[in-house]
């Protein structure tokens, strides 16, 4: 009891208690820091690999945009290849057509021609023009409706309403001057997608053919007048020749056989003229 009342003793104690507790709460000081101390060294390390993550995806993302890029490209090239080519098929196959091959817009003007229909028509280049820049008056008949209808109006129509028309020979001429007999037909052109582009006229020259025809009709007219001379001519000679056998005067047989030998050349010219004709025909150079 005595040592517990000596202040001596109390103030050493005291002293002691308070060194103590310096010495944990500067330990648990010290260790917290190095604690803060190591996670602070740890955090720039994660935050370099978290950097380092979203720039190694975003590189990946442009080369796979590159990549997709250099494909739709080559696509591309490919496509235009296939269309040039299909373009240079589709003109090849036009330019060597013998039947004319107009194709005309939505707005009625031609988009393209091949070099049989300009020749038909008798444009040297008709691009631009519309319907009735190029057929004018030109008309056909309808046999549906039987109704004979302007052709540019027809053209105009199919191109913008997808009419279309198919008729028989009509009348045709070109602006020099020259009459053709020309077959049309027209019809409307739709794309890949069902929309309608314009109309397209495909045109046969049936001129020939008609001048043909025409002669033919001619020749058999000819043909039958000439096959009624003939007979005509060698009913008057049987005559003639009936009478002569039995005439008994002389002056009478003389007339007779003047008469045959009249109606002889008659039928000699008759049949020259007809095969010098159909010679003439044969020798002429209509269908050059």
């Amino acid at each position: 009891m005595k040592l517990l009342a000596n202040p001596m003793l109390l103030r050493a104690a005291a002293v002691a208690l308070g060194a103590g507790l310096a010495f944990v709460f500067g330990f648990l000081l010290i260790r917290r820091l190095r604690k803060n101390l190591q996670r602070d060294a740890i955090l720039p390390e994660a935050g370099a690999a978290t950097e380092a993550f979203p720039l190694h995806t975003y590189h990946a993302v442009i080369q796979q945009l590159k990549q997709q890029k250099h494909e739709l490209e080559t696509l591309q090239h490919a496509e235009r290849r296939r269309a040039k080519t299909t373009e240079n098929i589709s003109a090849a196959v036009l330019s060597n057509l013998t039947c004319g091959v107009v194709f005309f817009n939505a707005a009625g003007l031609i988009k393209q021609t091949n070099a049989a229909a300009r020749k038909i028509l008798g444009f040297a280049s008709p691009i631009g023009m519309n319907a009735h820049e190029v057929f004018r008056e030109t008309t056909v008949l309808d046999k549906s409706r039987r109704a004979v209808l302007n052709l540019a109006d027809l053209v105009a129509s199919t191109a913008r309403n997808a009419s279309g028309f198919h008729g028989d020979d009509t009348d045709y001429t070109t602006p020099a001057g020259e009459a053709r007999v020309l077959e049309i037909t027209v019809s409307p052109v739709y794309a890949a997608n069902a929309e309608l582009l314009g109309a397209a006229c495909l045109i046969n020259d049936h001129t020939q053919i008609a001048h043909m025809q025409r002669d033919q009709k001619l020749h058999g007219e000819m043909s039958a007048e000439m096959a009624l001379e003939l007979r005509s001519s060698v009913g008057l000679i049987s005559d003639y020749a009936k009478n002569l056998a039995a005439a008994a005067d002389v002056s009478r047989t003389q007339q007779l056989a003047r008469d045959i030998g009249s109606e002889a050349e008659h039928l000699q010219r008759t049949i020259g003229g007809f095969l010098a004709g159909a010679t003439a025909k044969a020798a002429s150079p209509r269908g050059s």
